[in-house]
């Protein structure tokens, strides 16, 4: 558990906790790690769950097949981010989107229970972890706000450009790269693939941008 820690720290949910007292926390909320291979399932959509995870190492993707197996990427989560938290508190009985480890991937399960209920040694640390958890979940609720924003837009190339300004904006330059391969992408944005594969290379071709696999660069 200690080779984490560094992860644990940068962790949205431990803010304001110090190291010395991770330890004791996790042993408080029942903690447990479990490694998945590339492409296995965490949540099945139409289960119930009770506890959420945090990503230790790889990533995880949320994502929605309708009917006919069309598939919607919801959200990408990497090292230090939560995932399931929302579902878990809400008491879903039924999931309503699935979650993938698109890569092998190192995840962290924490009971909703143990968090929400004073343990019997009443520690200090769940008022800290609930607000902290409150934030998450509002920051949250800001980022869904921007993917409908994105797939809002009328055409494929808005829908590129707006979410390509955005990561830029996150990363605070004009070079960065996305989560995202080009099959992914399409699904985050709700676009076909090969129309936005054409969109890519007209706005290269444009000078509005240029790429390499998931690096971009806006000219």
């Amino acid at each position: 558990m200690e080779k984490h820690f560094e992860i644990l720290k940068r962790c949205g949910l431990f803010a304001g906790i110090e190291e010395t007292e991770l330890k004791s926390l996790l042993s408080c909320l029942a903690a447990k790690t479990v490694r998945f291979d590339k492409n296995c399932i965490v949540f099945r959509c139409g289960e119930a769950i009770s506890s959420f995870g945090i990503v230790l190492s790889g990533q995880v993707q949320i994502y929605q097949d309708d009917y006919f197996g069309n598939r919607s990427i919801l959200g990408n989560v990497g090292p230090g981010g939560l995932f399931g938290e929302s579902f878990a508190f809400a008491e879903i009985n039924e999931l309503p989107v699935s979650v993938i480890t698109p890569t092998e991937s190192e995840l962290m399960f924490i009971d909703c229970g143990r968090l929400s209920s004073p343990c019997a040694n009443a520690c200090s640390f769940h008022s800290r972890l609930i607000r902290n958890l409150m934030n998450i979940i509002a920051r949250k609720n800001v980022t869904l706000t921007q993917k409908i924003e994105f797939t809002s837009k009328r055409t494929t190339r808005e829908k590129l450009l707006s979410y390509l300004s955005s990561e830029a904006q996150k990363a605070k330059s004009n070079s960065f790269s996305i989560p995202f391969s080009r099959q992914e992408l399409a699904d985050y944005l709700s676009v076909d693939r090969s129309a936005m594969s054409a969109e890519l290379g007209r706005l290269k071709d444009d000078g509005v941008l240029d790429f390499r696999k998931n690096q971009f660069e806006l000219l």
